[in-house]
């Protein structure tokens, strides 16, 4: 594979071939000596291309097995690119495999050789030393670009001038940010949005801004040294961008568990709290007090340091609970403002009452991290429009820690609007009547929005709720009910897939809705006028009268639609009159249309023979029209074929 991909033609922005013909090798294959810098020498390729776009720095401490697909993941990148691989001491070979791409991508990839350090930060530094581009991109050796990351990256920063670009993270068997990706932003303010939650510093960031402003890494840091640079970046970024509808960096899981954040002890909660303050102060001498400082610092209290009073804190030690407590509780007493405790959850405010309450403290860390197990035992209709929802609902603690009592907690019914914004109301809370152990909430249809509402439980635990879907555990013998037209609206409870939980379609968006019209009686009027006389069921009722909206007509080639009134009775039955010469030549299918709260429901007229007039036939001038209505063969619905014969036409066909 590594002969094959170092055979591939290097291209640039253009497409056409960067070569450096200068070099030469010992015809084994590997540069000569002056190839390769020391880690303050320039080498007489730094001085060939001035028209990188973006250098991509590598630093590399024994990660050979990996390097193959990351350094081939970056030259397949179509942009302008130079890769600058700082070996950081490697014994496994990775600096010789990494000599051997030098030497066949010259003027592309450079290798530079320093001692090891022992952490990322001073290959990061010397990398930038090194770098040309007019962004820069990190990339760990062990982890690997999409082949269109950088294209989309400096397109999106091209587009809009930005500092820093977003490219979308896949965690393979890692866990990675998700909250700044769900969906492209050309701009995105650093104070109204989740970008801030991402602070490592695999982005694309303007090498312009760096070196102005002297963002470097912090090379006294074995973990968190992208954390400082990246929260030193943010707080010159003019303009931020997001690309998040492709999978830009993937990073990866090291099965041997090498890397430096899988080592044990990597994100020691104390070491971390005392870290974490470094960029917290940074961030705050370039920030004025106020709402953005305040959203700046929620990210800090909630990811950083309540985090560490979840699960790190059932595995700490007592001794280094105390620890971790201290450290938070100094954070609390330094920075935590009246602004940023509204921006926190209930959790997070209970904990912050709880500092001097160790034993609170493990509680709340059971509470949250504990497994929310939920059972739904019924469904069914209560009256018009009102379904009862019955299950229970239960907290489990994880096991392999010392388990505290939990008093019991007070369950309640919440359903999510699953496209928020759309209304007025996109969250309603339903009490319930009993407790965790068997409880029933009644929803009322007709008080929801159109749309789809998704079906939680919610428990308050110690003032602090857990809320979960509803419906994939449940008895074999629960079944959705039937659909339920309710007023002017239609609610369809179901089970989503491939989950399995329960959702309420209120108004036929996502589930058919189902019903039908048939047709009583047809007959003839003056005027060549077509009555039909029908009726109409939704699900098993009749739909309200003024849910029937209109007899549709629809040309079967064309596509063509004629829509005519309809007269409505209160049981469903209808009555529309359509003049069948305003049709026009074609077959013509016939719908009843009606409005349920959603999309409009079409339902096609079915009808027998028996109920069907007899072809009428009519002279309009000299054209003669003929108009033949049928029950379709094997479904038997309504359509009817429309024909005219005018002189031309009848001339044609005495002439064949």
């Amino acid at each position: 594979m590594t002969v094959t991909i170092l055979q591939r033609a290097r291209t640039g922005r253009d497409g056409s071939g960067i070569t450096d013909g200068s070099g030469t090798t010992d015809g084994s294959g590997f540069t000569d000596e002056s190839d390769i810098t020391n880690g303050c020498d320039i080498t007489r390729e730094e001085t060939i291309r001035s028209d990188v776009d973006v250098t991509v720095i590598v630093p590399l401490h024994n990660c050979r097995s990996y390097l193959d697909r990351c350094l081939t993941s970056l030259l397949i990148q179509r942009v302008a690119l130079e890769v600058v691989v700082v070996d950081d001491g490697s014994t496994d070979g990775g600096g010789a495999l990494a000599d051997l791409y030098a030497s066949c991508h010259r003027g592309v990839v450079r290798v530079v050789r320093q001692e090891a350090s022992g952490g990322a930060g001073r290959p990061r530094n010397v990398g930038l030393s090194h770098a040309r581009g007019r962004y820069v991109f990190f990339c760990d050796a062990d982890d690997y670009l999409g082949p269109q990351a950088l294209e989309r990256m400096l397109a999106m920063a091209d587009r809009n001038g930005s500092d820093i670009v977003l490219g979308k993270i896949v965690g393979h068997d890692r866990k990675v940010p998700v909250s700044m990706f769900k969906e492209n932003a050309e701009r995105v303010p650093l104070g109204h949005s989740a970008v801030y939650n991402s602070l490592s510093c695999f982005k694309l960031f303007r090498r312009e801004m760096l070196d102005r402003h002297a963002i470097r890494f912090d090379e006294t840091l074995l973990v968190g040294e992208d954390v400082v640079f990246t929260t030193h970046a943010y707080c010159h970024a003019d303009v931020i961008s997001v690309v998040a509808d492709y999978d830009c960096y993937h990073l990866v899981d090291r099965p041997d568990g090498t890397s430096i954040m899988q080592r044990r002890g990597s994100r020691d909660p104390v070491s971390w709290l005392r870290m974490i303050k470094k960029p917290i102060g940074l961030m705050l001498a370039h920030v004025r007090p106020g709402e953005l400082r305040d959203h700046l610092l929620r990210r800090h209290f909630r990811m950083d340091a309540f985090g560490n009073l979840g699960r790190p804190f059932l595995e700490a030690g007592e001794v280094q609970r105390k620890e971790i407590v201290a450290e938070v509780a100094d954070m609390c007493e330094r920075w935590l403002t009246d602004g940023v405790r509204d921006r926190l959850p209930a959790i997070d405010r209970s904990r912050i009452a709880a500092l001097e309450d160790i034993d609170r403290l493990v509680r709340l860390a059971h509470i949250e991290s504990a497994a929310v197990r939920r059972e739904l035992t019924a469904l069914r209709w209560e009256g018009e429009g009102r379904l009862a929802v019955s299950g229970k609902v239960a907290l489990s603690t994880l096991e392999r820690y010392d388990r505290p009592e939990i008093a019991g907690g007070d369950p309640v019914l919440v359903l999510r609007r699953r496209n928020p914004g759309i209304g007025p109301v996109d969250e309603v809370t339903i009490p319930v009547t009993g407790g965790c152990a068997g409880f029933t909430g009644i929803v009322d249809v007709t008080t929801l929005a159109t749309g789809v509402w998704d079906v939680h439980v919610s428990v308050t635990f110690e003032g602090v709720p857990r809320t979960a879907r509803l419906g994939a555990d449940r008895d074999g013998v629960v079944a959705p009910p039937a659909p339920r037209v309710a007023g002017d609206v239609v609610a369809l409870p179901y089970f989503t897939r491939p989950y399995g939980n329960l959702s309420l379609d209120i108004g036929g968006y996502v589930v058919p809705v189902p019903g039908g019209a048939r047709l009583v009686r047809a007959r003839w009027t003056a005027g060549h006028r077509l009555v039909l006389d029908g009726e109409a069921v939704v699900g098993a009722a009749s739909p309200a009268p003024r849910a029937v909206r209109h007899l549709v007509w629809r040309e079967r080639e064309s596509g063509r639609e004629r829509r005519e009134p309809v007269a409505v009775g209160g049981d469903g039955t209808f009555t529309a009159c359509q003049a069948m010469g305003r049709l026009g030549p074609g077959t013509w299918d016939a719908y009843l249309e009606l409005d349920l709260g959603g999309p409009p429901a079409r339902f096609r007229i079915e009808a027998v023979p028996e109920v069907i007039e007899h072809p009428r036939t009519w002279w309009r001038g000299t054209t003669r029209w003929s108009v033949r209505p049928y029950a379709t063969a094997g479904k038997g619905r309504l359509s009817t074929v429309v024909r005219t014969l005018g002189p031309r036409t009848f001339i044609k066909r005495i002439v064949r």
